[in-house]
Formats: structure tokens, C-alpha cells, sequence
């Protein structure tokens, strides 16, 4: 069964929002796009703290740990000189509160003048079962800062390259997508970067390939784009330089790797069954299309027979990784010669 697609928040609809009917007076600010998160924050406590952040109005808590006397106390503080106070939690641990009773009677009772804010990094994920949780998304507003449309987010590419003085073509922009990732925070750097290389008015897919940051994702497709044209030395070639940089696990790879060959096995399976790109988008849960589309042309370089043992072999890997004492450098390059050499699920 397909996973279920996430939608992308919708960032400009939560700004209306919040100018149309103000701040709430509890908000849980959580997901993986931290840029918006913040960019969201900051509109939020202007509009709760027009004057800007003092001493008596704005209330600063930070985690993991949150002590509930300290917590009541910020919320209670009246508004001076202002209409406003706001209590921003930051990384506090919202699934260990050491005094969860005394923290719930908190929130469920913030007056009118306060908004209490709790905002988790990106890494972070509240779980949902627990009743402190529930009731922060029953008595507040959870925002999830999900990655963008793809509309959404070469939109903003595009202008962020026009605050450089610098056009940008739409499919450089995708490259960029591509190679660096979607989260604004990361494509921030790499798009001053570009815009400082490039030599013309406009960048292209050249000026982004140049400069911009790979990421493992990324070369780990490229790895897989190689070996379906058959290109196996240049692939291997590519899995040696992803292996010589310290910060690439072999476990974490081979588990790019693996998801990977699921989304091949998948896309080969929509080219069996004349499905195209919006098949391959739901069952792998893609926001973009053009990433969609590379898939469909890579997985034409592989049959069915050998996406589904790569899928079994990077699953008897992993084992292996985790129970076995092998090297796992070699165990990765191991399954990555056999995947390249075409080991057929139809032989074992």
C-alpha cells in the first residue's frame, strides 16, 4: 500500500491567517522546514509584541528539560507597557516533561493576553499518543513546517535569486531541487554560492553543478543512474568517493541505497503497467515531478527481476551490517558490484 502523501504547508495561507484573526493563544511549531519555522516565529511575536522583546512581555524558556513552577510563573506574568505577553518554549522535551500534570494545567489555562509558543527543531517529532501532546493540539494550533510544493518552492528560488541580481532557468532551479535537497535553510547557502559563481546574468544547470553541494541522496542516484546505463567503473568510481568522506556511514548509505532501489523497483513497475510520473509520485511519496521523471528513466536500465533482488540484497545487508562484524565499507561495496553486475531475483 502506498504511503500516504503529507501536504506541504502552506505558509502564505498561515500568514493571512494569523493578520486576518490574530495570535492564538497556544501554537506547537514543529517539521523538518526550520527556514519557514522561523520565518513564521518572527511574524508571529511581531504581531504579539509590536514594540519588540523586553524583560516583562517576552518569556524565554529553553529545553530539554521544563520546569513547571518556572513555566506558570511566565504565564502569568502580566503584559507591561504592551497588550501582549509571549512564553516561547524552545526545544523543550515535550514527550519527557517530568511534571506532565502540572505542565497540562498550564496550557489549559493561558489567559487572553498571552500567547505560548512551544517549537521543536527540525529533528524533532512529538508523539501524538501521549495526553500532554494531544492536549497542545487540542487546546492550540499545531503548524507542521512540511518541504514546499514544488511551484511553491522554485518560486521562491527564483526570487531568492533575483534579490542576488541573478536570473535563474527553470531547470537549473530544478537541478538545484535535485542535488541539494528542499529544505530552505540548505538552499540558502548553496544559492549565494551559485549566485556569486555564476558569470552571466541568468545561472544555469552548469553554474549549478559547479558549486552547489551534493547531497547523499543525490550522488547515491547518480551512483544508480550510472549503473543503469551500464557505466559500472564510473559508478563504483562515485561509491569510493561518497565512501572516502568521513561523514557518510556505510549504514546510513546503504540505507539511501535501499530506499533507492525500492523507488526503481517502483518506477519499473509503473513502465511495466504504462503508468507514468503521478503513479510513481503517490506510491513514493514524491512532491516533484521531475525527480518522478528521472527515476522513470533510470529504472529503464534495470528488469523488474533485478530491482527485487537489489531490494532483497539491500535488506540482507543491512543485516549483515548490524549482526555479522564485517566491514561495513565492504559489505556496502559487496552490494553495490552485485546490483551493478544485474544479480537476478529470478536465479536464487
Amino acid at each position: 500500500m502506498a504511503k500516504k502523501k503529507e501536504e506541504a504547508f502552506n505558509y502564505t495561507a498561515e500568514l493571512r491567517i494569523l493578520r486576518e484573526r490574530g495570535p492564538e493563544r497556544l501554537y506547537l511549531l514543529w517539521g523538518p522546514e526550520d527556514y519557514l519555522r522561523e520565518q513564521f516565529l518572527s511574524k508571529l511575536k511581531k504581531t504579539c509584541l509590536p514594540e519588540g522583546e523586553d524583560d516583562f512581555s517576552y518569556k524565554r524558556i529553553d529545553g530539554p528539560a521544563l520546569d513547571a513552577n518556572a513555566f506558570q510563573q511566565a504565564v502569568d506574568a502580566l503584559p507591561f507597557m504592551t497588550e501582549h505577553t509571549f512564553v516561547e518554549l524552545r526545544d523543550v522535551d515535550i514527550n519527557k516533561l517530568a511534571d506532565a500534570d502540572a505542565c497540562l494545567k498550564t496550557v489549559s489555562d493561558i489567559p487572553d493576553y498571552c500567547t505560548v509558543v512551544f517549537v521543536q527543531n527540525a529533528q524533532y517529532e512529538p508523539d501524538g499518543r501521549l495526553r500532554f501532546v494531544k492536549t497542545l493540539r487540542s487546546e492550540g494550533k499545531e503548524l507542521k513546517f512540511t518541504q514546499q510544493s514544488q511551484g511553491m518552492l522554485t518560486d521562491w528560488i527564483v526570487r531568492r535569486f533575483a534579490a542576488a541580481g541573478k536570473g535563474i532557468e527553470l531547470s537549473a532551479a530544478q537541478r538545484l531541487i535535485f542535488i541539494s535537497g528542499d529544505l530552505m535553510s540548505r538552499l540558502i547557502p548553496e544559492i549565494e554560492k551559485i549566485a556569486a559563481y555564476a558569470s552571466g546574468d541568468k545561472v544555469t544547470q552548469e553554474d549549478v553543478e559547479a558549486v552547489a553541494n551534493h547531497i547523499p541522496e543525490a550522488v547515491v542516484f547518480e551512483m544508480t543512474e550510472l549503473i543503469a546505463q551500464n557505466k559500472i567503473n564510473s559508478a563504483l568510481s562515485v561509491l569510493s568517493e561518497l565512501l572516502a568522506d568521513k561523514n557518510n556511514e556505510p549504514i546510513m548509505m546503504l540505507a539511501v541505497l535501499g530506499k533507492q532501489m525500492r523507488q526503481l523497483y517502483a518506477a519499473r513497475l509503473a513502465l511495466e503497467k504504462n503508468l507514468g510520473t503521478k503513479y510513481v509520485m503517490e506510491v513514493c511519496s514524491m512532491k516533484y515531478d521531475y525527480i518522478a521523471s528521472k527515476l522513470l528513466t533510470a529504472a529503464k536500465g534495470f528488469t523488474l527481476d533485478q530491482l527485487r533482488r537489489a531490494v532483497e540484497l539491500c535488506a540482507e545487508t543491512d543485516y549483515r551490517m548490524k549482526s555479522s562484524g564485517a566491514d561495513p565499507k565492504e559489505l556496502l561495496k559487496e552490494a553495490v558490484v552485485r546490483i551493478a553486475a544485474g544479480e537476478s531475483y529470478a536465479k536464487n
